[in-house]
């Protein structure tokens, strides 16, 4: 079964007839169902695109069911687009399967590596960064969206060490890999703010040298802390810092599709409508993101 296309910012379940929302929520088995019985007013939903590269089942089933009701956005895990490793073409075929299946609003995978020699680590990597790994992930890139004949979105990862051989800042190392391969930027707020922690810059610095044209999508999520270092867990609400940095953010680039991340210890799907909410709060308060 292939859905026909949802409009962007229109009005969905729950909602007031033609209110522009941009604020979404990821969904996780463990709400397929209470999302289905109360369909709440959120604009979008986004998978990981792994979860669905069965030929059926019931991740399927319950994906198809929410994309009748809602936009959807694939985000992936496993690409490794910046391992030495050859792309796997098996991997990038499941994919383009998905997504001519459910046509998202998005496809988008991380700026990271997770490979070696053909064995996957249960992590997202950074990258060294450097001329020579911009040249290799660029390269990947784009043949990963001619491969798939759609634009990729790259998000940041979080970090906690850095490379002694990294030459090039973070932030301008993202906006070069964007222009050199054509792919769009999905700015991570809480990866920017927990890397800025534990390496000690300044994260509005980061968001100042992004191109505000080139980002398509923000995730927000929430961090814990241990012995110092800030650990992006995908476990708790948003925090404070991070709905500040988000203001500057909306401030800084217009707003933005932006999702709500929460992996583990999920809570009720209430509150991650609530969380939704509140970035587009800030959104209409800035902007007056209104039809």
């Amino acid at each position: 079964m292939k859905l026909g296309p949802l409009s962007e910012g229109s009005a969905t379940p729950g909602g007031g007839a033609g209110r522009v929302r941009l604020s979404g929520i990821g969904l996780r088995s463990e709400h397929y169902r209470s999302l289905l019985a109360q369909t709440p007013d959120v604009a979008w939903l986004e998978v990981h695109s792994e979860n669905y590269f069965g030929d059926g089942g019931q991740p399927l089933y319950f994906l198809e069911r929410a994309r009748a009701l809602y936009p959807a956005s694939l985000h992936g895990v496993g690409l490794s687009l910046g391992s030495c490793d050859p792309l796997d073409r098996q991997h990038l075929e499941r994919l383009r399967t998905l997504a001519d299946r459910v046509d998202p609003m998005f496809v988008s995978e991380h700026v990271c590596w997770c490979s070696v020699g053909g064995r996957f680590l249960n992590d997202l990597l950074p990258l060294p960064y450097t001329e020579e790994a911009l040249a290799h992930v660029a390269e990947r890139i784009a043949a990963v969206q001619d491969f798939l004949g759609r634009e990729i979105l790259v998000e940041n990862v979080s970090s906690y060490l850095r490379y002694r051989h990294d030459s090039i800042p973070e932030w301008e190392f993202l906006a070069e890999l964007s222009a050199r391969s054509g792919c769009a930027l999905l700015l991570d707020v809480n990866n920017i703010y927990v890397s800025a922690q534990n390496h000690s810059f300044d994260p509005q610095r980061f968001i100042d040298a992004i191109p505000a044209q080139r980002v398509r999508e923000i995730h927000l999520a929430g961090f814990e802390e241990a012995d110092g270092i800030l650990i992006d867990t995908h476990s708790r609400p948003v925090h404070d810092a991070v709905w500040d940095l988000y203001r500057y953010a909306i401030r800084r680039l217009g707003p933005r599709h932006t999702l709500i991340e929460w992996d583990a210890d999920l809570p009720p799907l209430e509150t991650l409508v609530a969380q939704a909410q509140q970035a587009e709060d800030i959104m209409l308060q800035h902007y007056a993101v209104a039809a």
